[in-house]
């Protein structure tokens, strides 16, 4: 499926993007099922992320570097995190051909540029931008100049710093854009969603707007559909066990 205007936007359906992001737990197969299902379940797109380890941290364990104690991951750091989380770039051949098979969209989250020109390779339908990334515009003019779709989270920044990557991407080429209202918590309490931000974000930057959802269950979606989100992006598994 070619993601623009025409299936992306006000007046249509509400593009549903099943994120598998690390949930795979490191197995190939597994992250084939999950596609699969996210077919099964109706999903327009499926979503994963192209890193390694070294591309987005380095092997340090100063205190910077380590994962605080309110999360699950208290006493790793981040490189180990990314270690065991990323998904193999030997796998994107696979996966692509596996979504193409199962009849669904697929499209990546990149870092940095060579995951870009990486995922080129595979004529991806778009690209998405993570929250931590909006103000890496260098990343931001490279997606660009693919010529691709872009969806942007925007769960990291203030309003300036939303203004300053859309303004960076259209100056570098990208004519389709949506922005996706995000709350950067893992998982997010619905009442930190702050969910009426979405009718003004397309107001104000006159883009399709949509939710990247953290939240567990399916209340916070619904309800920002509701006010007028036209992209639902959420992580998904096949099962909670």
């Amino acid at each position: 499926m070619k993601i623009d205007s025409r299936n992306v936007g006000p007046g249509t359906d509400a593009f549903c993007i099943a994120e598998i992001s690390a949930n795979h737990n490191g197995s190939l197969e597994a992250a084939l099922e999950l596609i699969q299902l996210a077919s099964k379940c109706g999903a327009d797109a499926v979503k994963i992320q192209t890193y390694t380890a070294d591309t987005l941290t380095m092997d340090c364990d100063a205190e910077p570097f380590q994962i605080g104690a309110e999360t699950i991951w208290e006493g790793q750091t981040l490189y180990s995190l990314y270690e065991k989380a990323y998904t193999p770039w030997d796998w994107h051949e696979k996966l692509f051909a596996e979504a193409k098979k199962a009849g669904i969209s697929i499209f990546s989250t990149p870092f940095d540029d060579t995951a870009v020109d990486f995922l080129e390779t595979f004529d991806p339908p778009a690209y998405k931008i993570a929250s931590f990334e909006l103000v890496h515009h260098d990343l931001l003019r490279k997606v660009a100049s693919t010529g691709r779709p872009v969806i942007m989270s925007t769960g990291m920044a203030t309003l300036r710093e939303i203004s300053e990557a859309v303004e960076v991407l259209r100056d570098s080429g990208c004519m389709s854009l949506a922005l996706l209202k995000c709350t950067s918590g893992y998982p997010a309490e619905p009442s930190e969603m702050n969910l009426r931000t979405i009718p003004e974000m397309a107001k104000v930057f006159d883009l399709p707007v949509g939710v990247s959802d953290h939240t567990q269950g399916i209340a916070v979606p619904v309800a920002a559909v509701t006010l007028g989100a036209c992209i639902v992006e959420k992580h998904f598994v096949r099962s909670r066990a």
